[in-house]
């Protein structure tokens, strides 16, 4: 691990960006340009001091999860991405088929959906990023985990659509991964995830054996928000330039119910949701 390069280099990265180019409010006049330190470790879910420590090139070797958080904070491409796993002694990720790193293009795009839930998915389900009200609707707090895992095998994946639209959540999922096996055979991706579920969930290997196939296209969705109620939202799924990923966006029109709930999720916002990595 090259401690003072890993400093340097962030330092850089964190000078390039203002906070709006993350999402955040620009606040007070500040004295430097650039994100603040606290401001990198909000994005990335770790503590100031931990982050601050990596900055004085004292601190100990991040996990790949905390890369792919700062990576993600940071907007870098993907070149600059490798570049700082390499300089941790780590190995980047390399994608065969479906790529998971989400350009800074689009994560700019992201944050500037202020009054919308969006999140970049790949179509087997892997979150890869998430706007503030995203995590406001779903009290995720960042991304990095897989949907229709966490549907079939933690009842906590399902608390967020009502009883009755449960079996269809659970069918649309298996079909969307039944288009996806078929497109990509090679995936190792899709195809472990599919493995592990046909084992761990025996309604998920019932229903892959009835082989339904759907692509995830735009419907009209039900959440159940547990300060806010029932929002009713239109969700478009536009597909993104890199492969296997879409742009998924939740919106209601003005004058409905809906509409209003969902600016009072904005005000409601994340709370105290936020977790703090060491």
């Amino acid at each position: 691990m090259d401690r003072d390069e890993l400093a340097h280099f962030l330092r850089r990265c964190r000078a390039r960006l203002e906070p709006s180019d993350v999402g955040l409010a620009a606040g007070a006049r500040r004295r430097t340009q650039g994100l603040r330190r606290e401001e990198v470790a909000q994005l990335t879910g770790m503590s100031v001091d931990y982050y601050t420590r990596l900055e004085q090139a004292r601190g100990s070797r991040p996990s790949r999860q905390m890369l792919t958080a700062l990576a993600r904070a940071l907007r870098l491409s993907e070149d600059e991405r490798d570049h700082l796993f390499h300089l941790t002694g780590e190995e980047p990720p390399r994608e065969t088929d479906s790529s998971l790193h989400v350009r800074p293009g689009l994560m700019m795009i992201l944050d500037r959906l202020h009054d919308a839930p969006a999140q970049v998915m790949s179509d087997w389900g892997q979150v890869l990023a998430m706007n503030r009200m995203a995590m406001a609707l779903t009290g995720e707090t960042e991304p990095g985990h897989n949907i229709i895992r966490r549907y079939f095998t933690d009842p906590a994946g399902r608390v967020l659509a009502p009883p009755e639209d449960r079996e269809w959540h659970a069918r649309s999922h298996v079909a969307q991964l039944r288009a996806v096996l078929a497109a990509r055979p090679q995936d190792p991706g899709p195809v472990g995830l599919v493995a592990e579920l046909r084992a761990a969930s025996a309604e998920f290997a019932a229903l892959w054996e009835e082989h339904e196939v759907a692509v995830r296209r735009s419907a009209v969705k039900r959440f159940v928000h547990p300060v806010v109620g029932v929002l009713e939202l239109d969700c478009e799924v536009l597909a993104v330039a890199e492969r296997g990923q879409n742009l998924i966006v939740h919106s209601a029109r003005p004058g409905t119910e809906a509409y209003e709930r969902l600016q009072l999720l904005r005000v409601v916002g994340l709370q105290d949701f936020s977790p703090q990595l060491p």
